[in-house]
């Protein structure tokens, strides 16, 4: 194990004026990061197939329909086989509200880690200077490329560059519209031209929006355009875990030269390869940046140089300030905020796991008629006017039975036959409720309405709502 190194003055000073005089890359130059393999690149590329999987979600088939599907025009949300309506859409809000709640729970505990692991930027630029790296090379080659002059072999490079990036764009916009309408019906409809004109502007808006922003702003739009970089700035602390250039143990740097003893210099060989391999180009030995985007990837290359000279890892790790100065590690569950945080992530995880389990396939309302409360018929019998409301979330149409119980009497009008519930939409019916007079024991009494149906594999379907009938005093 290397000892602890103390920094003089001095050597402290250089530090400084070099952190001073380091720039960022402002899209003067391309930044062409370098690949190496490591446990934070294998975590990169499996949370960005996580995203990329959702791509091929509309191509998943349930029934007659595609497994999920945001049929904005009918208002019905489809996920496997749950069906979302308006009606539900107060589960929405608690998905929005988990997410958003959980980023800044991330945020708080791990930084900018978001941005590293899950952002669509970050992952389509990831795929995109992956072709770029199997068709012109290393960063050096690709360097040398784009300075050399045009010739046959590198406009043919370029050409199949910038079509693979395009053929990714635009199914990458064309996916997007597909969560929103039947797959392949689109397909058929965008190349035989009956596509409607939101369709094409959509499709060539994300084609165009990611062609430009992950095949030539990539890192710049880290910089400049996003605002978490400056949020994220404002929600971590000294607990917060980010990665980090262990001064004490690195400094002062040396270039490994064999004349230098152990004690004279620190475990930073000056290799720059934490450089190399970062995606926005910041070197992370000057201290936490807002460019910095947490992917981890500077771990993985100063491990690797670690290994190679038999020294111990973490020179460049996930540590807090207050790890770094020996304070408590604690800190980082213990804030306030972060308990606040996961109370509201449980809370809306809770309200969903409610909201779907108790959303029935079948609901009914019933609305009572206010005018008149209450008609006096010729045989003595009062009646009551309802409006009935079944909703049905199925994928397919289903008929119900209407019955109603209540006071001695009751003989409910209007439905003697069953009604065709019509699936994904609301379907009305007007009853009347009549009851004799001399079985009403007060002006208000409770009736229960309750429908009840088989669809067509035979499953058994039944909701009931309790109303108020109403009479004379």
């Amino acid at each position: 194990m290397s000892e602890k190194k103390t920094l003089d003055k001095s050597a402290f000073d250089d530090l400084m004026s070099e952190a001073e005089h380091w720039e960022i890359n402002t899209g003067g130059e391309t930044i062409h990061a370098k690949r190496i393999p490591g446990r934070w690149r294998l975590l990169k590329w499996i949370t960005s197939a996580i995203w990329l999987s959702l791509f091929l979600g509309p191509y998943f088939r349930l029934g007659d329909r595609q497994a999920v599907l945001f049929d904005i025009p009918h208002r019905q949300f489809h996920i496997w086989s749950a069906t979302v309506l308006p009606q539900d859409f107060w589960m929405l809000a608690l998905v929005l509200l988990f997410f958003s709640i959980l980023m800044a729970v991330a945020t708080a505990m791990a930084g900018r880690i978001f941005c590293g692991f899950f952002c669509f930027q970050t992952v389509w630029t990831d795929v995109f200077t992956w072709l770029e790296e199997k068709l012109e090379g290393n960063p050096q080659r690709r360097r040398a490329m784009d300075k050399a002059p045009w010739t046959a072999k590198k406009i043919s490079i370029k050409v199949v560059k910038h079509s693979l990036w395009l053929i990714i764009s635009f199914l990458t916009g064309f996916s997007f519209v597909a969560w929103f309408t039947d797959v392949y019906q689109l397909w058929s409809d965008v190349f035989t031209l009956d596509a409607g004109t939101t369709a094409y502007v959509i499709i060539a808006t994300f084609t165009a929006g990611t062609y430009f922003l992950a095949g030539f702003l990539r890192e710049q739009n880290c910089f400049w355009l996003c605002p978490y970089a400056r949020i994220q700035g404002v929600m971590i602390d000294s607990a917060s875990l980010i990665p980090t250039y262990d001064f004490k143990r690195g400094e002062p740097r040396n270039r490994l030269q064999r004349s230098k003893s152990k004690g004279e210099a620190g475990d930073c060989v000056e290799c720059k390869l934490c450089i190399a391999v970062c995606p926005t180009g910041i070197d992370i030995r000057n201290g936490s940046h807002e460019g910095c985007i947490m992917c981890g990837l500077c771990l993985d290359a100063c491990d690797d140089i670690m290994d190679k000279l038999n020294r111990p890892r973490g020179l460049i790790r996930f540590e807090s300030l207050d790890g770094m100065e020996g304070r408590d590690h604690g800190k980082l569950l213990t804030r306030p905020r972060v308990w606040f945080f996961v109370g509201v992530l449980v809370s809306s995880v809770l309200g969903i796991v409610y909201g779907f389990s108790t959303m029935d396939a079948v609901e009914l309302k019933v609305i009572h008629s206010r005018l008149p409360m209450y008609v006096l018929q010729s045989d003595g019998s009062v009646q009551n006017k309802y409006t009935l409301k079944v909703l049905n979330k199925l994928n397919s149409d289903l008929k119900v039975k209407v019955t109603a119980t209540g006071p001695e009497g009751l003989v409910l009008v209007g439905v003697d036959k069953p009604v065709k519930a019509r699936h994904g939409n609301v379907t009305p019916r007007v009853v009347f409720v009549r009851i004799p007079r001399k079985n009403l024991s007060q002006s208000t009494e409770s009736i229960v309405f309750t429908i009840e149906g088989l669809n067509t594999n035979g499953e058994f379907f039944s909701a009931e709502r309790k109303s108020v009938f109403i009479g004379p005093n």
